[in-house]
Order: structure tokens, then C-alpha cells, then sequence
């Protein structure tokens, strides 16, 4: 079979088959469609490798009324053909958290048919279509917003809801984006002169996986600079390498993480860490800041002395509840458990437990 990236070959199998044999068997049917639930196919980044699992001609629908979700998944189950493209649409084995109801034989499609407001609810802990409160936004995992306004829409017969809902879900309001920002600048000021003690001491190991954790803390804070969701760790540096203004840290990250020893490490972590620096005072979100590298005290290492950033994005805070909140930022910038990220319930509570003492 020929390869056809994910998003095309959903598009289509939606318009040609889905949507027609709705229109048929449930005419007055008010519906949404789109794929927006996971996947490399979402940010566009799924190759013939991504066809061994979970991968084919898939939809996701979205009904007004969840008394409409049983009627709708019976025609799709007795009607939908056994292919598309040379592709086929039922898959064997257990069901995942992207594809279709599994049937009784272990079968299922790649149509899902959720109320969208509960379906949201289960993606987030909340539905943005009544708003997003700065809690919201903080207990959000940027990979769940890249896939919630990642993918596409293929139809939106809901009065626009969805088409709506994606963009409420484009980027944080300004104060909170500051927040998650400062929070990233504060990391990294906590963590950038231990590269250079480690190296100090004759710890190559332990200098590189400092400066492997910076290195994982810059991209995504370049990504948050350019208003782009951070995807998980299988595309991060993907998507960071794509940003039009990405060589100067690619470059020097990658000099950093290379084979040589400290002067070079540093050399490399320096030119990335003033250029992500620059990039911060572009926003025009704070005060500028001087994004040369300098001593740390009278050590022979170089840092940015990043918690300058975290200072003048706080202060620039104008929410007084949100300023008063400790430097955390977001759920993912201080939890990395998968199983906790993608639960919702689980990172409320988790992100609820950082907020200040009452």
C-alpha cells in the first residue's frame, strides 16, 4: 500500500465515507469531525514507520447530546466498509485510547463518537467551552494542547463549537504565559552552573546530563517564546528544529552535547542560552533583560544567571494572585510521569497541591 500521512488519508476518509454515509442513514444528524485525539499524523510527522500500530483511516466525531452517541456509533459499526484506500478500517487486538469501541471478536474502527463537552472533559478535567481559568491553563500538559489544536477539522456542524474551542485553546493569556515562562527561566537558573562544577571536578558523565536537562529546558522554553505547544520527548527536538529562527540553538546545543570536552560544552550551552535569552525580550512581555552570559561569582564558568528572566516576567504580572503564586509554571514543567500527564484528574490534583498555602 502507498503511505499517505495520517491527516490526508483521515480527511478523506471522512468525506468519502463517513460523512456521506451519515448523511444517508442519519440525515438531520448535527455532528463535528476532526482528529485532534494523538498521534504523530497531528503535527504532520507520521512516516511509513507509524503504520505498525494504531495507524489507518480514522475519524473523530462529535455530537451535541450524548443520547446521539449510540445511534451514531450503531451505523458506523454495521456500515462502514472493510477498507479504504487499500487501507483497512477495522483493526484486531486491544482498544487504545485513540481508536474506535472495541467488538465482542476484538475489532474496532477508527471513528470514535463522543458529546463533545464530555469529551473534553476527559481530555482536560474541564471543558474550555465554558473558559479556561488560570488554574485550567496550569493544569493543561502542553502535549494535550498541541493535540487539542494540533490535527484538523473536517467538518463543524455544531454552530462552530469546535472550531471555537480550538481557538480558545491557541495560546495562555498573557499573564499566565508570562508565568509558565518565568517558571521555565527559573529551572533553568537553578541547574545552569552545575555543568560547569560537574566538569570541574572530572564528572564528563555527570556535566553532560546537566547540560542535557538544559538543553531539554531551552527548546521547550524557545517553543513557549514562539507560541508553539511543546510536544512529549519523541518530538520535541523535531518541532524546536522547525522554528525559522531555530539554528543558532540547534547549533549550539548540539556542540554542547557532543563529543568534546568543557571549553567547547560551554561554548555551545553560552551561545544558546543568550540566544533564547534574546528571544524572551523580543516577546515584549517584560522589561528586557542583558542576555550576556557572565561569571558565576568568582568560578571559571560562564552562566546566564537565568532567575534575571524569572524576576522581570513576574514583576510584569499584572494578575496579583497569579504573581503571588511560587515560579512552577505549568504541570509538565515540574512533573515527568506519563501516567499522571495523561490523567487528567491526576494532574489537577497535582497541580492543585503546588499552590500557595492558604
Amino acid at each position: 500500500m502507498t503511505f499517505v500521512p495520517g491527516l490526508t488519508l483521515a480527511h478523506r476518509f471522512h468525506d468519502e465515507v463517513v460523512a456521506p454515509l451519515l448523511a444517508d442513514r442519519l440525515p438531520r444528524l448535527r455532528y463535528a469531525a476532526g482528529l485532534l485525539d494523538g498521534g504523530s499524523e497531528l503535527l504532520g510527522l507520521d512516516t511509513p514507520r507509524s503504520t505498525d500500530h494504531d495507524w489507518g483511516p480514522r475519524a473523530q466525531l462529535f455530537v451535541a447530546d450524548a443520547a446521539e452517541v449510540a445511534p451514531v456509533r450503531a451505523v458506523l459499526d454495521a456500515e462502514l466498509p472493510t477498507e479504504f484506500l487499500g487501507w483497512p478500517t477495522r483493526f484486531t487486538g486491544g482498544p487504545t485510547v485513540r481508536l474506535g469501541v472495541a467488538r465482542a471478536d476484538g475489532e474496532r474502527h477508527g471513528v470514535s463518537v463522543d458529546e463533545l463537552g464530555a469529551w473534553l472533559r476527559a481530555r482536560l478535567g474541564g471543558d474550555p467551552q465554558a473558559g479556561m481559568t488560570t488554574a485550567d491553563w496550569l493544569a493543561a500538559p502542553t502535549q494535550r494542547l498541541a493535540e487539542l489544536t494540533g490535527g484538523a477539522v473536517f467538518h463543524d456542524g455544531l454552530d462552530g463549537a469546535l472550531t471555537a474551542v480550538r481557538a480558545r485553546l491557541a495560546w495562555y493569556p498573557d499573564d499566565v504565559w508570562r508565568h509558565v515562562l518565568a517558571a521555565g527561566w527559573q529551572r533553568v537558573g537553578q541547574v545552569e552552573h552545575l555543568a560547569g562544577r560537574c566538569a570541574e571536578v572530572g564528572d564528563e558523565l555527570g556535566s553532560r546530563v546537566v547540560t542535557a536537562t538544559l538543553a531539554r529546558d531551552l527548546m521547550r522554553l524557545g517553543l513557549l517564546l514562539h507560541r508553539r505547544w511543546p510536544p512529549y520527548a519523541k518530538w520535541l527536538g523535531t518541532v524546536f528544529a522547525a522554528l525559522p529562527v531555530a539554528a543558532p540553538v540547534v547549533d549550539g546545543l548540539t556542540t554542547a552535547l557532543g563529543p568534546d570536552g568543557w571549553p567547547r560544552r560551554q561554548a555551545g550551552l553560552v551561545r544558546a542560552l543568550e540566544t533564547v535569552a534574546a528571544w524572551t525580550n523580543d516577546t515584549g512581555l517584560a522589561e528586557p533583560v542583558d542576555p550576556a552570559a557572565r561569571p558565576f561569582h568568582d568560578r571559571p564558568f560562564l552562566v546566564l544567571r537565568a532567575e534575571r528572566f524569572t524576576t522581570a516576567l513576574r514583576a510584569a504580572i499584572t494578575d496579583p494572585v497569579l504573581r503571588a503564586r511560587p515560579p512552577v509554571g505549568a504541570v509538565d514543567q515540574y512533573l515527568d510521569n506519563v501516567d499522571v500527564l495523561t490523567r487528567p484528574a491526576r494532574a489537577r490534583r497535582v497541580a492543585a497541591a503546588v499552590l500557595p498555602d492558604s
